[in-house]
């Protein structure tokens, strides 16, 4: 055979498309996807609550509305609800302005706060982003204050030495930001993303087992009704949920050691994502075969950007956030996040993921039940199935 006799062959034509197809995919979608950062930090809900009578509460308030490089600020909003919409990874930022810092301004005695509150369970951009963001922030107010303070310390030249050694610390410390991180994250990236690798490795090895499944399924037609057969898949594929889950769970506490209390409820997401992920990505292998593991793939890579493990949804481009609303790894990576690291139920995202499963199910069935065409039974199987219609034929006679 001749080099150009092997090139033909349906082997190397097919891996030369995919490696062809899969960098223009991942490329054209990478590239895009994550020029949103930091293009559109500006995109970014912030809350700014002043509860400062006073006027430099005020003045504060409207200079940093002003200055701060976000478009979406919110300030007619309690702090309770601020941080409750924080918890939610809502909003991304809450600066608090509590009601006595003119007052402790005006006094001097103690270093007046405002609470910058960070939420680090949520994507690493938001809350990378929001950590340079108030370093910013305080760098200037103390700056700003401690001019001011100078200001008025330069007034009292004719002071005994004791007395200015006193105003001189005060200027140093008349203004201090306290900057509050909920739900704070061990360090090191293996903990900040495990939600997403968990949910990955889910996800991928649910594209590949729905690949073979489905593979099966239609090389076992004429062993076994279309309805048998998908009910095999189904539990197949539950199996090896369980396993794989077990699996997975096991080296996240080999290596990240999360709380033992949440072993049950992490390996039962596990096996959630994987039977979600599977029928997900079934649909379209169900529909065109082995194809469909090809329009599957830019299908991941999407929801690679989309799962909001790197970046919110208000800094996704329109296509990755049209995506989340519709990704099992969407709504897997955010109950992780709210399981692990947060102080609110996983709930929401689970009976989210719930419900893409189930309609990915209902195609499922509807594609075998209305566009897979029945085939004969070999011999075999069509008696077994004759006698038990006259198993059953005799009981009801």
């Amino acid at each position: 055979m001749k080099f150009t006799q092997f090139l033909k062959t349906k082997g190397a034509i097919a891996a030369i498309f995919m490696g062809i197809f899969y960098a223009i995919a991942m490329l054209g979608i990478f590239l895009p996807g994550y020029s949103a950062i930091p293009g559109n930090v500006d995109k970014l809900p912030i809350a700014i609550v002043n509860d400062d009578a006073g006027e430099y509460g005020e003045k504060i308030a409207n200079q940093l509305e002003k200055n701060l490089p976000f478009k979406n600020i919110e300030t007619d909003i309690t702090n309770k609800k601020a941080l409750e919409d924080l918890e939610k990874n809502d909003l991304a930022l809450v600066v608090h302005i509590p009601e006595t810092f003119s007052a402790d301004i005006q006094k001097g005695e103690t270093s007046s706060k405002i609470d910058f509150t960070i939420n680090e369970a949520g994507a690493t951009t938001v809350s990378s982003t929001m950590k340079s963001v108030v370093t910013e922030i305080n760098n200037q107010l103390s700056t700003q204050f401690s001019q001011q303070t100078a200001q008025g310390v330069l007034m009292n030249f004719n002071v005994p030495k004791d007395q200015a050694a006193e105003l001189a610390k005060k200027i140093e410390t008349t203004y201090e930001g306290n900057v509050i991180t909920i739900n704070k994250i061990s360090a090191g990236m293996n903990n900040n993303m495990l939600p997403m690798f968990l949910t990955m490795a889910g996800y991928t090895g649910a594209m590949i087992g729905a690949m073979q499944l489905v593979s099966a399924f239609r090389a076992s037609r004429k062993k076994a009704s279309k309805k048998r057969l998908f009910t095999y898949v189904q539990l197949t594929a539950l199996v090896i949920a369980v396993v794989s889950s077990l699996a997975g769970t096991g080296i996240a506490y080999l290596i990240n050691e999360p709380s033992g209390s949440l072993f049950f409820s992490i390996v039962g997401q596990q096996i959630l994502n994987y039977m979600v992920c599977f029928n997900f990505t079934a649909v379209l292998i169900f529909l065109v075969g082995e194809g469909g593991m090809v329009l599957n793939l830019p299908i991941l890579l999407i929801q690679t950007l989309a799962n909001g493990a790197t970046m919110s949804r208000q800094m996704m481009y329109k296509l990755y956030e049209w995506m989340s609303h519709i990704s099992p790894m969407y709504y897997s990576v955010q109950g992780y996040y709210a399981n692990l690291y947060g102080s609110i139920s996983p709930s929401p995202y689970i009976w989210s993921m719930v419900a893409v499963g189930a309609i990915a199910m209902v195609i499922n069935i509807l594609i075998v039940t209305f566009i897979h065409k029945p085939l004969p039974l070999e011999a075999e199987e069509a008696e077994e199935t004759m006698h038990k219609v006259q198993s059953v034929a005799e009981v009801t006679s």
